[in-house]
């Protein structure tokens, strides 16, 4: 059987080709795929990150404009995924740009907020990448990122219709991350990534959680999200104090 690593690019790169083929109607202008143009900083991510059994497996929603639009990496700020995780690279271009949200890879000047605090935590906790992923791995649910012209749109605001046959190759693709890592848990990153893992994995050997979202968009995130995510994941009994 091919490695953790190896099973996490091919099933990568089954979901990327399979959400190409997906349309999508007004309100949404621009669908940016990561996997597509910055493909190789993804698979050096998996590459590099995937190649085990990993016990926890958080779980963001889709990429942020500044994050993995920009890296091709899960909550992927710039300076952490250059300068901790030791991942750069040539980032290439949409299929269709959008002018009102470039994509510059590594040298956008924007920081990814939520990367910052997610990635901040870890570091902070664990002091390497190396230490970290020895029970750790961070996925995205969806690897789309849509876009109203300027305004960014998450997927939960998409019509059932443009929804379903998306969250069926999401589902399918989380439930692959899962047993190749042979992960015991999957922590939601904000409620609607729990919710998702829960209509994925339902009937699979696998505990869920959830900790609050970092984005700057939520007050109680901007009140010491590092302390309420530890706590959080405390109570679940996935980190000791």
């Amino acid at each position: 059987m091919p490695n953790p690593a190896t099973r996490l690019i091919d099933a990568a790169r089954q979901l990327g080709d399979a959400l190409d083929g997906l349309r999508f109607a007004a309100p949404v202008s621009h669908v940016y795929n990561p996997l597509d143009y910055a493909w190789a900083i993804h698979r050096d991510y998996l590459q590099r990150y995937g190649d085990g059994r990993r016990r926890v497996v958080f779980l963001g929603m889709n990429p942020g404009p500044f994050g993995m639009v920009q890296t091709g990496v899960p909550f992927g700020e710039i300076a952490t995924v250059r300068d901790w995780l030791g991942l750069a690279g040539e980032v290439g271009q949409p299929a269709t740009p959008n002018p009102q949200r470039a994509v510059e890879g590594f040298a956008c000047t924007r920081s990814e907020v939520s990367g910052q605090r997610l990635w901040g935590l870890f570091r902070t906790r664990f002091g390497t990448p190396e230490a970290f992923f020895a029970g750790h791995f961070v996925a995205n649910y969806c690897p789309l990122a849509f876009f109203d012209h300027g305004r960014n749109l998450t997927p939960d605001k998409l019509p059932a219709s443009e929804a379903r046959p998306l969250l069926a190759a999401c589902d399918a693709h989380l439930r692959s991350v899962v047993e190749a890592v042979q992960a015991e848990w999957v922590i939601g990153i904000g409620a609607w990534a729990e919710k998702r893992a829960a209509a994925a994995l339902t009937g699979m050997d696998v505990r869920l959680g959830r900790i609050l979202h970092p984005s700057p968009a939520s007050p109680a995130a901007n009140r010491g999200w590092a302390e309420a995510a530890s706590a959080q994941l405390h109570a679940l009994g996935i980190w000791q104090k």
